[in-house]
């Protein structure tokens, strides 16, 4: 029997959803390392120097430990800005307020009001964030010792146990382990070639197709090499200089990649269908040789597919050559279409007009504030990580807020359990560093595995390995105090509750307005497609698409993404969640539909509208053009607020159209028909609308 057969559906999704994200990917092993050295090197000085703080220490590693180096200097810049300013204004608010408890207290929430505010509003707001965590922190040390000094020891510590990490993080990613994001690209763009050949290689030869490429690959895959040209544009002069031509590179990949994926199962039997393939496969090793080399590319073979029938037999290989042919002749022009992408503004737009900024900050003011209050009322110094989770669970939104704090929880629950683990069974047998590496090192590569994957797990790991580290590394020597344990459990769940109850309470913030206007980017990227493929395409147009067609499915993993909050979100109007989050669902799951509806008759009408009648292929850009403006009317409704989309009315293929075909035209009427039948499967979002079958349908397909 298999587990579906006697397990709940719940946790086989759970099985299913750790085996994901466990998984390893190039590159995730190397994350580790970094973490797992920096972290070894970390435990060691800090042990024998005696430098306080070591939880806070390898917190700060696993924070600033990234991808590349690119995003690892970055975040340790800003960290090392951030702790230096978050202490400078805690020791004067300290000098000044000291002996006025009250005024203390109205300062410090000023400044912890203002730092959460351009938290929100700045591109670097990851400074504000420490400034932030750090003064409301530092409230909880007046409360222990009425010691000046003892105080501002204590805060300049904090910023040498902060700010030593993050140095010894930057040489060893710079110097031990690189992880350049030149080399990241090239390699992820080598992996995705070398999987494109090993398809083509397996139909030339006429095998089973085991190297299957589904479309989750192909989006994840698209997605990777944007992010990563990014990176690689910040780091390296060169591409910055060529930013369009290696976009129209990375664009021209992720194409093959997608044609890789739409290729037929069966070894085709036309000797031109052949030399297409064998063409295409050396053009392939020919434009990850120009990429690993750094070589201008040249198309090898013909310049146009040999023969229709070619075409005929394989309209997503003939599409692929035309890709290559375009970035061929871009390259050999010496230009490439289209713009650099505009770096995002430093400030939010609505920074100073939108009462939502302001509103949040008050909310989470309002949530440390009865923390605060709890824990000098209680007098229970054990849950001062109380107020700490009210600021990191502190998101725009209620399921991204909800989302952290899940994490947060299963990484503190996971990692009290292995400290208690070692308290009893491990802890009175250590002597020496060494066995404390020992007992460390084993959890550290856990968390670091867990952290280093996507942000739906990746939280967990860090909170994993911090609580961990709570529990046995808050002193100079071993402990056996459980209650500490127990106690920092109790803190984080009784923040986790305070901020969503502060949340759902004042001014709730939600994304389903957010994401219903990111759907209705998703479905006018989509639309921009159908309206291009309706003109004959051209060897710029060709590249123009291909970058759309990048754009439309980073958008489109943007919507997954922002989905997978919303539908984390608490809410009282249960039923009226629940559909959002159907309908949702819904229209990205037609959208990608309809994407591959769209390739599969552009790539038939472009080998088969020389061999067509004229009426078929007008009927059939008709049917283009009425699916393009179907979806930008569907967008504008969805967008309206309360939306008013409506689903749009099936038609069919001109009745003329039908009865001049030919038998050829056969399979260009059906890929029409199919395009407008997914077009007519988005769900109605009218407000008085019910969720039909047919939605729920098309969710599960």
């Amino acid at each position: 029997m298999a587990a579906d057969d006697y397990l709940p559906v719940t946790l086989c999704d759970a099985a299913g959803f750790l085996k994901r994200e466990l998984a390893p990917y190039p590159g995730r092993l190397n994350v580790m390392l970094r973490c797992l050295l920096t972290s070894a090197i970390v435990i060691v000085v800090s042990m024998t120097l005696e430098v306080p703080e070591l939880p806070l220490s390898l917190l700060v590693v696993f924070y600033v430990t990234q991808s590349n180096v690119v995003v690892t200097r970055l975040v340790g810049i800003m960290f090392m800005v951030g702790s230096t300013l978050a202490i400078g204004l805690s020791i004067l608010l300290l000098k000044f307020t000291f002996d006025s408890p009250l005024l203390r207290i109205v300062i410090a929430s000023l400044l912890f009001f203002g730092s959460v505010y351009l938290m929100r509003v700045l591109r670097i707001g990851v400074v504000f964030f420490i400034v932030a965590i750090v003064v409301i922190y530092v409230q909880s040390f007046v409360d222990r010792t009425d010691q000046a000094d003892l105080l501002i020891r204590a805060a300049l510590w904090v910023w040498v146990a902060v700010n030593y990490p993050i140095a010894l993080t930057l040489v060893v990613n710079t110097l031990l382990l690189p992880a350049e994001p030149q080399l990241q690209l090239k390699a992820e763009i080598h992996r995705q070639l070398a999987a494109v050949e090993t398809r083509l290689t397996q139909l030339i030869d006429g095998r089973a197709n085991t190297a299957l490429i589904t479309q989750a690959a192909v989006q994840q895959g698209a997605v990777t090499l944007q992010k990563l040209l990014r990176f690689t544009t910040m780091r390296d002069a060169h591409y910055r200089e060529h930013q369009a031509l290696q976009l129209a590179c990375v664009a021209t990949v992720s194409r093959l990649y997608r044609g890789a994926s739409e290729l037929p199962a069966g070894r085709p039997d036309a000797s031109a269908a052949h030399a297409i393939l064998h063409e295409l496969r050396a053009n392939c090793r020919a434009l990850d040789h120009s990429v690993m080399a750094g070589e201008p590319y040249r198309y090898v073979g013909t310049a146009a597919p040999e023969g229709r029938a070619a075409g005929d037999a394989i309209p997503a290989a003939a599409e692929a050559q035309r890709a290559l042919h375009a970035f061929s002749d871009v390259v050999a022009s010496g230009a490439a279409p289209g713009e650099p992408t505009a770096s995002e503004p430093m400030v939010a737009p609505d920074a100073w007009t939108n009462p939502a900024y302001a509103r949040f900050s008050l909310k989470t003011l309002l949530a440390v504030l009865a923390c605060y209050l709890f824990y000098n009322a209680a007098d229970w110094q054990g849950v001062h990580t109380i107020m700490l989770t009210c600021v990191i669970v502190a998101l725009p939104s209620l399921g991204a807020s909800t989302q952290r704090a899940l994490l947060r929880v299963a990484g503190a629950v996971t990692g009290s359990a292995l400290a208690l683990f070692m308290v009893v069974f491990v802890v009175p047998h250590l002597d020496d560093i060494v066995g404390l590496l020992l007992m460390m090192m084993p959890v550290v590569a856990i968390g670091a595995w867990i952290s280093s994957g996507s942000e739906r797990i990746g939280y967990a790991g860090v909170q994993l390995v911090f609580t961990f580290s709570l529990a046995l590394l808050e002193q100079f020597g071993p402990t056996t105090n459980l209650t500490e344990i127990r106690d920092r459990m109790v803190g984080i769940l009784l923040g986790f509750g305070v901020a969503t109850f502060v949340q759902m309470s004042f001014w709730r913030e939600g994304e389903g307005d957010l994401l219903r206007q990111k759907l209705a980017t998703m479905l006018r990227a989509i639309s921009a497609q159908l309206r291009a493929s309706q003109a004959g395409v051209e060897t710029r147009d060709e590249l123009s698409a291909a970058q759309r067609e990048l754009q439309a499915r980073a958008t489109l993993a943007d919507c997954e993404a922002t989905l997978s909050r919303v539908a984390l979100e608490p809410g009282w109007q249960e039923t009226e969640h629940a559909e959002l989050t159907l309908h949702a669902q819904t229209v990205l799951a037609q959208g990608r539909e309809i994407m591959l509806a769209g390739h599969a008759l552009s790539n038939l009408l472009s080998v088969h509208e020389a061999s067509s009648s004229p009426q078929t292929v007008d009927a059939v850009r008709s049917v283009q053009e009425q699916a393009s403006a179907g979806l930008n009317r569907y967008a504008d409704d969805l967008a309206a607020n309360p939306p008013d989309a409506r689903a749009p009315r099936r038609t069919d293929v001109a009745a003329q159209a039908v009865r001049s075909a030919r038998p050829t035209d056969r399979p260009l009427i059906s890929a029409a028909d199919e395009l407008l039948r997914q077009v007519a499967g988005l769900p109605d979002w009218r407000v008085d609308s019910p969720v039909t079958a047919s939605s729920s349908r098309a969710v599960r397909t």
